[in-house]
């Protein structure tokens, strides 16, 4: 498949790091112009010089920390405006809550999460949705957790938002189905990312075990025995980006090299 974005632009959010890095530059690659949103401006700076340019691209950064949504909600709004296009693909992404068991978590971590993970999406596809129903088409593309369907131990909080942010994805492919727009969650599994690392090393230290023996395991709950890489996730967005994937949509999609355990 020839997977062309030139003359598209995508939003990606969390794009400084891991797994939304990976797409953004995968994204740019094929030609689509992006808007990294992230909150670190130097990070934001860095990424945006090794985004592709062969295609005359132009690329953008918003600096928004997604623990703040009105600030966000009203970033996004003026950089819309100043944009001068509507928005093709938007891919969020953003970090999950820390670790712990749900009966010991604090209520404000639940609405800290539920804030950070549901609403700022919400607020992001509310931001493009209307652009691209006057297109006639447009992807919405979540990255969100295989917790969805089959909850990590220690990741009380998190399994729990992340459940509901499936739904929203979900309902949002129902209603914006006639639009040309197709929704679509990814739910990678163990994927090399600072994130990963966190919390193997949270792991290792509660268990007083060595942080290989955690990563090992790991790869042991899965079919191919071993972590997976940004990249492998990146490809899974720059398919459901596309206009291959125009019949697709309401699905979540595993990329977790086959986990099958905890």
């Amino acid at each position: 498949m020839k997977q062309s974005l030139i003359n598209k632009h995508a939003i990606v959010c969390g794009s400084t790091d891991g797994i939304g890095k990976a797409s953004a530059l995968l994204l740019a690659k094929q030609g689509c112009e992006i808007t990294l949103v992230a909150r670190n401006q130097d990070k934001l700076d860095k990424t945006q010089s090794e985004l592709n340019t062969n295609h005359n691209q132009k690329h953008y950064s918003v600096c928004a920390d997604f623990d703040n949504s009105m600030d966000l909600k009203n970033k996004i709004k003026m950089h819309l405006g100043s944009l001068g296009r509507s928005v093709d693909i938007l891919v969020n992404n953003s970090g999950g809550p820390h670790g712990g068991p749900l009966i010991e978590a604090d209520e404000d971590e639940f609405r800290v999460t539920f804030e950070r993970l549901l609403i700022c999406n919400h607020i992001m596809a509310k931001a493009v949705v209307p652009g691209m129903k006057d297109k006639g088409v447009g992807r919405i593309i979540n990255i969100i957790s295989t917790s969805v369907k089959q909850v990590i131990p220690g990741l009380g909080v998190s399994n729990t938002i992340r459940g509901s942010v499936a739904q929203w994805g979900k309902t949002l492919a129902l209603e914006l189905g006639e639009n040309g727009i197709c929704v679509n969650n990814i739910l990678p599994g163990y994927t090399a990312t600072d994130r990963l690392n966190y919390l193997a090393e949270s792991k290792a230290n509660s268990l007083g075990v060595d942080i290989e023996y955690i990563r090992n395991q790991w790869a042991e709950n899965t079919s191919l025995k071993r972590i997976g890489n940004v990249n492998e996730v990146a490809n899974t967005v720059l398919f459901l980006a596309s206009d291959e994937s125009s019949y697709v949509t309401g699905h979540n999609f595993s990329v977790d090299g086959g986990r099958f355990g905890a």
